[in-house]
């Protein structure tokens, strides 16, 4: 047969995009998501629906630490653009408020009700908002972590690629989880049949082909990539051109496969210092 992209035909490159095939209940992992995050609500102060542009999806909910001038982690939920929302994003404010941190789970729109264009500037608005109210927050403004998995990595990727904001602010440091950085496999495959992209948009909403071109003034943060062990091989190979690509950039990357995780799991460890990423992240938070 012949390959659709690379040595994949159709039905090989859909499984390499599918990552609940490396899993054995999906459901249950999804679930991990909002039972922690339910409980995170119930737990701890939070601030919810903060409004960070004018439309109906654009809310973050944000967690404050317990004194003024904290670092904060940021989080950009997954869900291949298409499902999953902020409330289903706080698994990790516990951990993070544990340390002295404070976190923000943020929101945005999703396909097929949005294009992908205007979900990257969503979540674009949604980091300059916090970068630029950080002071209004409790946090530190030079102290911002961005994070995100799967789809909320490409869209963290893609806010770091853009301009400051709106105060010449940009976030210290990134978190990219199992992230896809060049979207054209994803044409190729039943995900785009809710973002519905073509080459073009595919091209100019592709992490990796926007590195070349990133203006050296605007220098991006030193990157954190991970993916976990159980995950398909388009996911390992996606983290190592973009990692290559980011240091051919000149940014710091540290690039891990963390053993005995997997695509859904990975995340839950984010503000562990007790497992191998969460360790790493909380120590990029430090002073």
């Amino acid at each position: 047969m012949t390959p659709l992209y690379r040595e994949f035909d159709h039905e090989e490159l859909a499984r390499e995009y599918s990552p609940s095939t490396c899993v054995d209940d999906l459901a249950a992992e999804l679930a991990a998501y909002a039972d922690r995050s339910r409980a995170a609500y119930a737990a701890l102060e939070v601030r919810t629906d903060l409004p960070y542009g004018a439309g109906p999806p654009e809310l973050l909910d944000f967690f404050p630490a317990a004194r003024s001038g904290a670092p904060l982690h940021v989080f950009v939920h997954g869900g291949y653009w298409q499902e999953l929302d902020k409330t289903d994003s706080a698994f990790a404010a516990p951990d993070f408020t544990a340390l002295g941190t404070a976190y923000a789970a943020v929101g945005y729109g999703l396909a097929p009700g949005w294009p992908l264009d205007a979900i990257v500037a969503q979540v674009r608005r949604a980091v300059h908002w916090l970068l630029d109210h950080a002071e209004d927050l409790g946090v530190d403004p030079h102290r911002v972590q961005l994070s995100g998995s799967s789809a909320g990595a490409h869209l963290a990727a893609m806010a770091l690629l853009g301009p400051a904001s709106p105060r010449g602010r940009r976030v210290a440091d990134a978190v990219l989880l199992s992230g896809v950085y060049d979207l054209e496999p994803i044409t190729l495959t039943y995900v785009n049949d809710a973002l519905g992209l073509d080459p073009a948009a595919a091209r100019r909403n592709s992490p990796l082909l926007l590195l070349a071109d990133h203006p050296p003034g605007e220098p991006l943060p030193p990157l954190l990539l991970a993916v976990g062990e159980h995950e398909t091989g388009e996911f390992a190979r996606q983290q190592e051109e973009f990692a290559a690509a980011a240091r051919k950039a000149g940014v710091p990357v540290e690039a891990v496969v963390v053993a005995g995780r997997n695509h859904f799991d990975l995340p839950l460890d984010l503000g562990r210092p007790d497992t191998p990423l969460g360790a790493a992240v909380t120590a990029r938070l430090a002073p």
